[in-house]
């Protein structure tokens, strides 16, 4: 066996990747492509309730079971080509199943634009990173709304690849990206309540320890940050991390409007799909700057979160597969 690993050096590279390369063009990135066999799928479904969500079921898991298995030959296909196209290919696979500097970026834009006064870009750009109403959201409420992203995302948006990739490798980080691509297309309220169900409810099983770690990072990453509490932190998220219609979403985010001492703030959606929810306290306004603390934390989190994702990778590596 080698003295690392291949699964570990894939994890470690793959980061590398993703902090230092760019985006994939959307026509040439597995996740676009993931989304198009769920529009595709979904284009024509049941109407009856029943069968609605017995189509759903059938839709989340073989759209879910098909990319898994496509991960498998992909990388077994690699190693069989060579152990370094193996370790390669499947570092910039896997690259591509979670985000640490595409977040950064959409944060920033945000702050810059709240920053330079620009509301109505404010406004149009936070319409992709956020599912609500965003046509009159305050400066202070965009922020909020891109603090809560980021805090967010740092559970779905990489420790959660990270750890179904050192539980299952590849196939395990692909299907968990399926997952939250589907529960991000159908898995809401509205049109497709019951043909998302199945997706939604599979989204918040699988989070449900990724979302936990993640907020106890944070926690730990706001010890380190100038300007952070860590007792608010802990605070907070003991608190309100249940106020959340998402059983998962609450613990990420009210860690992070503990830490900085603010408060995340959502009104209910018109009609009743989606409820509102306040965490921390309305110590100050948002601001810009607290956008850029947030993305610190998301790159401590990141870092502390990375070497126990490749310990986990090493010891499956080790006595699994």
């Amino acid at each position: 066996m080698n003295a690392i690993p291949n699964d570990v050096a894939m994890l470690a590279l793959a980061l590398l990747l993703d902090v230092t390369s760019r985006e994939l063009p959307t026509r040439f990135h597995p996740t676009a492509w993931m989304g198009r066999t769920v529009a595709l799928a979904t284009r024509r479904h049941p109407s009856g309730s029943r069968a609605a969500l017995l189509y759903g079921a059938a839709t989340t898991l073989v759209i879910t079971g098909g990319w898994a298995a496509a991960a498998f030959f992909a990388v077994r296909g690699l190693g069989d080509i060579h152990e370094a196209a193996y370790v390669l290919g499947g570092a910039a696979l896997l690259s591509t199943t979670f985000a640490v500097k595409a977040l950064h970026l959409a944060a920033f834009r945000v702050r810059n634009l709240l920053s330079a006064g620009s509301l109505d870009q404010v406004r149009e750009h936070m319409a992709a990173l956020v599912s609500r109403d965003t046509t009159r959201l305050t400066a202070s409420q965009a922020g909020a709304a891109a603090v809560e992203s980021v805090s967010e995302n740092m559970s779905d948006g990489f420790i959660g690849p990270w750890l179904a990739f050192a539980l299952f490798g590849l196939p395990g980080a692909a299907a968990y990206r399926a997952i939250n691509t589907l529960d991000s297309m159908i898995g809401y309220h509205g049109r497709y309540e019951l043909l998302g169900k199945a997706a939604a409810r599979l989204d918040d099983l699988v989070n449900l320890l990724p979302s936990r770690i993640t907020g106890v990072l944070i926690v730990a990453a706001s010890a380190l940050l100038p300007g952070q509490s860590a007792q608010g932190a802990w605070r907070v998220m003991g608190r309100d991390h249940h106020l959340t219609e998402s059983p998962n979403a609450g613990w990420p985010m009210s860690a992070m409007a503990g830490a900085l001492g603010v408060q995340l703030e959502k009104a209910p959606e018109t009609g009743g799909y989606s409820g509102g929810y306040s965490l921390g306290g309305p110590n100050r306004p948002v601001e810009p700057g607290d956008i850029t603390r947030s993305v610190r934390s998301m790159y401590l989190v990141a870092a502390l979160g990375l070497p126990a994702g490749l310990a986990l990778t090493y010891l499956r590596s080790l006595y699994l597969w």
